[in-house]
């Protein structure tokens, strides 16, 4: 009679996180023409422009908007697009990044 050893085989697997996405801010200032502010999100985030009249107001309203959720540095680029236009224009329109909770 033989003895049968049986062993037991555990597979390992690499669990990849999903990278962390960060929000677009759009802050309220009061020199920025408001048509101006709805022209860059339709540029830079490519917004219809219900969608960009929609967050210009709530901008206006609230003094900050999340334009939108993006990958770091999707997010960090479309800000600073966003900042760059206005400041080439010479208005203070200023967009920000944080991490989502």
């Amino acid at each position: 009679m033989s003895k049968t050893v049986t062993r037991i085989r555990t597979k390992t697997e690499m669990k990849v996180d999903r990278p962390r996405l960060h929000k677009v801010l759009l802050f309220n200032d009061d020199y920025t023409p408001r048509d101006f502010v709805v022209e860059v999100l339709k540029a830079v985030f490519r917004m219809n422009e219900s969608q960009a009249l929609s967050v210009m107001l709530t901008a206006h309203k609230k003094g900050v908007c999340v334009v939108g959720v993006f990958a770091k540095d999707i997010a960090e680029t479309k800000a600073a697009r966003g900042t760059e236009y206005g400041a080439s224009r010479g208005y203070p329109l200023r967009f920000d990044t944080e991490p989502e909770e």
